[in-house]
């Protein structure tokens, strides 16, 4: 009976020469047919050198050694480890495993084992910390004198190591690399220095040399960064070929009747922005533009102008926020700035009562209602607006491009939709802009209004706390306000300690602690995301008419609330929050005339933790640390990556790969554009792949 032929989807357990065993372990590393298992890429490689008599290993080198163990012991305690002495006829080597005493029932007296790692001195003997170890096999033959190999490291499991992974990869390699078919054509290929996919996938798993692995590496960035901007830029010439969207009127009239709605002038840096932005809304081509401007910069008074360009128009519009309590702020200044005028404005959110909101939606859906701010109730389908002419989605990162999506698709019909505008006050390091919203034009608001004074930002260790609630104290007799932020809501309810032993500063204990110590006398409260709206709501209503003198609170506070007489910021455990978040919460206070501080106490222990320290003293400016941001936390922890629904790079380094990625972001721009819909022949593999990778992501479907 002839075998079934093997395919790329061919389960691991049928593969030849895999072992029922060895299947298991694959599959609880989800690599799970032949694909997955050669797209199991190593995470890095080592050169292995040929093994050494023991006396002639050198301190400091990667060595690598054989021989036969004759004395093992684990060692508890508080520093447990696991010690061996293994023995050639030249010498003597010791080799201990910190953290791997379960190594005791695997390594035993009498057995024959190589071993691989940085050899060290100690107490004038040549040990090896950690070595990778295997047991030698009957008749197997070392390297000879001078030889070498490169070998590739795999992420791996306890059970799977990243050795027994290499050896299954070289059984099913001559099988796979027949049955990989590449997306990129030659001539494609040849003047970019990117080698054919199928010898790539071969260079990763057997490189005969380092630049073969480099070579390889580069060719798999590529493709991952091309794919993103392949489904980018097909996304945004669909908007822009196939989608119309209201041209809505702007003059001289207009501009001098909104700005009549401000009580102050708007920046330069503002002007330019709503040039911009009216520009884009005058045209019948969808906008589809960020607004990035710093903390303070006056981003939501450049969405109003577009607001009110729509409703000026005769359209309506909405602005979706990602809490309630940010929606309730926009809500409050939309409403004082439209006192006296005819434009009718209302707030939908999860707490909104059945009844108001089955008339708020019949208001809207009559056109009896201008303009909409609510959260994420606004992409239910009980939502219909009579004709949206502009969405202003705030803190932008919070959401998905899937969602976008879900708003424009309120427009009247298919091919009609409204303007969008998403806001953000995380200012965004180039290379994510490109590359998770290069969908979007960019505006930047870089200058602060007139009259924000720069915050003196301090740090402080726990020893010093007394020093900071000292000038809080201060602070509150003069009249002025504070905000006291810390990582927990209550005692307890984390596991988590920070390095040191000190548990996670909450916000119950800390209110007890100072309004019985430095603070006594004045008066506190607390504010966390567990209280109901109307709680929050009544708590920030007494903290700006000034009953309340410091707010004792978690992150909640980071966006959305201003009161100009709050002049002091203090941090707690501020190694606990990124760079982004310490700068967000800084920008609560320098709001009004008197000089404002913030205060970060800290212990941290790590490199990274330091330098956020550092750089956030350091610097004011959002933009400046935005980038060093992404530079210490990289992509993955920044702007909602993965809440933005698209798949990680899984060879791709956003920072390491900055050429790479202008590289694959000028090449699909060309590429979308002579090939709008990459429906030719020759596309179809490329176009299936894109389509699994990012279809559902970025929203492709409607691209056809």
């Amino acid at each position: 009976m002839a075998s079934t032929p093997v395919t790329l989807t061919t389960p691991v357990d049928e593969l030849p020469g895999i072992t029922e065993r060895q299947a298991g372990f694959l599959r609880a590393l989800g690599l799970t047919n032949l694909g997955k298992l050669i797209a199991h890429l190593p995470m890095r490689f080592e050169r292995v050198e040929a093994e050494a008599p023991v006396r002639e290993l050198v301190p400091g080198r990667i060595v690598a050694a054989r021989g036969e163990v004759t004395a093992t012991r684990p060692v508890r305690g508080r520093k447990p480890r696991f010690e061996a002495v293994l023995i050639d006829e030249s010498g003597r080597l010791d080799l201990v495993w910190f953290n791997q005493t379960y190594l005791a029932d695997r390594i035993l007296p009498g057995m024959r084992l190589k071993v691989h790692g940085k050899a060290t001195m100690r107490y004038g003997a040549v040990q090896l910390v950690n070595p990778k170890w295997a047991i030698e096999k009957p008749g197997e033959h070392p390297l000879s004198e001078g030889e070498s190999f490169v070998r590739p490291v795999y992420p791996a499991s306890e059970d799977l190591p990243s050795e027994a992974i290499w050896r299954i990869q070289k059984k099913v390699l001559p099988k796979a690399l027949p049955l990989i078919e590449d997306h990129l054509p030659e001539p494609y290929r040849a003047p970019r220095n990117l080698p054919d996919l199928r010898e790539s996938y071969r260079m990763q798993h057997e490189p005969r040399d380092e630049p073969e692995a480099s070579l390889s590496r580069r060719r798999l960035a590529y493709d991952e960064l091309l794919m993103l901007q392949l489904g980018v830029h097909l996304k945004r010439a669909h908007l822009r070929e196939h989608l119309r969207a209201p041209a809505l009127k702007w003059n001289a009239k207009i501009d001098e009747h909104i700005r009549a709605r401000f009580q102050f002038t708007l920046t330069g840096a503002q002007d330019e922005v709503v040039k911009e932005i009216a520009a884009d809304l005058s045209r019948a081509t969808p906008a589809n533009r960020l607004i990035q401007g710093d903390v303070g910069s006056g981003k939501t008074v450049v969405a109003l102008y577009a607001m009110l360009m729509a409703v000026a128009g005769g359209h309506q519009a909405s602005l979706m926020a990602p809490t309630e309590l940010l929606a309730d702020q926009h809500y409050a200044n939309i409403t004082a700035s439209l006192t006296g005028s005819k434009v009718r404005v209302a707030l939908l959110t999860g707490s909104t009562p059945p009844a108001v909101r089955q008339s708020m939606l019949s208001s809207l859906a009559s056109g009896d209602l201008d303009i909409l701010v609510g959260t994420h109730a606004l992409l239910t389908e009980s939502v219909e607006f009579k004709n949206l002419g502009v969405c202003v989605i705030d803190e932008q990162h919070r959401f998905g491009v899937h969602q976008r999506a879900r708003l424009r698709a309120q427009g009247t019909d298919e091919t009609t939709t409204p303007h969008v505008l998403v806001m953000t006050a995380t200012p965004i390091p180039r290379t994510m802009a490109i590359t998770l919203f290069g969908d979007l034009d960019i505006s930047s608001i870089r200058a602060l209004p007139p009259g924000r004074k720069p915050i003196l930002t301090r740090v402080f260790t726990r020893d010093h706390r007394s020093e900071v609630y000292a000038d809080v104290a201060a602070r509150l007799a003069r009249g002025e306000q504070a905000y006291i932020v810390v990582p927990a809501i209550e005692a307890g309810e984390s596991s988590d300690v920070m390095p040191g032993g000190e548990p996670l500063r909450d916000v119950r204990t800390v209110f007890q602690e100072l309004e019985s110590g430095p603070l006594r006398g004045f008066h506190l409260a607390t504010m966390h995301g567990r209280l109901s709206r109307d709680s929050r709501e009544a708590i920030m209503e007494r903290f700006r008419l000034g009953q309340v003198q410091a707010l004792v609170a978690t992150t909640v506070i980071e966006v959305g609330v201003d009161v100009p007489n709050a002049t002091a910021m203090v941090i707690e455990q501020a190694d606990r929050f990124g760079l982004a978040q310490m700068h967000q919460l800084r920008g609560r206070v320098g709001r009004g005339p008197a000089a404002s501080a913030c205060f970060l106490i800290a212990d941290p222990t790590t490199d990274e933790a330091q330098a956020r320290l550092r750089v956030v003293a350091a610097t004011s400016d959002g933009f400046i640390l935005a980038e060093k941001d992404l530079e210490l936390r990289g992509p993955g922890e920044l702007f909602g990556v993965r809440q933005s629904g698209l798949p990680p790079f899984k060879v791709a380094d956003l920072m390491r790969d900055r050429e790479l990625l202008d590289m694959a972001r000028r090449d699909a721009a060309e590429w979308v554009k002579r090939s709008p819909d990459l429906k030719a022949p020759e596309e179809t593999l490329l176009r299936r792949r894109l389509m699994k990778q990012y279809g559902a992501a970025l929203g492709l479907a409607d691209v056809g």
